[in-house]
């Protein structure tokens, strides 16, 4: 049965502050409650709301222009992180939100939670990977995110747009192709000889 609750913030996908919605229990009871995202949606709580309107508003507002100003540096930016690989790119372990997060105070000197990275998955190969950092429930933005075994290797990918790794499996399917390509010829050649 979905328990009614009152947004404090926007949530992303459900509503903006003040909206009264109704969310199944343990999403508010796991997530939305103790996040203070959200209050249960009874008669005290939504005179509390009304009359701390203004001041939850306000403080929003403040939020997010701090947030505008964080993403106005991050805009654009493109991070390096140097880990151990194989040849064929695969990382001698992962790079997950804390690494990135990591990256930024480092590098960008910008400091964010690494709950604001949004990532589904750890990274576990180079490449070039957009991230998307929400530093606000209004305010997101994307970086790029340079995983590489090098600085050189860092820069080779960022001039190339892709992964600077060694695929030995193209490699042998190339030469099968070519095999089978002169096998073919071979395998014609006596045929049209004969039809002369």
């Amino acid at each position: 049965m979905p328990t009614e609750i009152i947004l404090l913030e926007r949530v992303e996908k459900l509503g903006k502050m003040g909206d009264v919605v109704k969310v199944k229990p343990g999403y508010a009871r796991n997530f939305l409650l103790p996040q203070r995202k959200a209050l249960r949606a009874t008669k005290e709580n939504l005179a509390y709301f009304e009359a701390q309107r203004a001041a939850l508003e306000k403080l929003n507002n403040e939020r997010k222009a701090e947030a505008e100003k964080i993403a106005s540096k991050l805009q654009g930016l493109k991070v390096v992180i140097i880990r151990q690989a194989s040849e064929a790119g695969s990382l001698y372990g992962s790079v997950a939100s804390r690494d990135v997060a990591d990256a930024l105070a480092t590098d960008a000197k910008i400091t964010i939670a690494r709950n604001q990275v949004d990532l589904n998955d750890a990274f576990k190969t180079i490449g070039l990977f957009p991230v998307k950092i929400t530093l606000h429930p209004e305010v997101k933005v994307q970086i790029t995110l340079n995983i590489a075994r090098s600085a050189a290797e860092a820069a080779t990918q960022e001039k190339t747009g892709k992964a600077a790794i060694v695929d030995h499996k193209a490699d042998a399917r190339k030469a099968a192709k070519e095999q089978a390509d002169a096998d073919l010829a071979a395998a014609q050649a006596p045929a049209e000889e004969t039809a002369a």
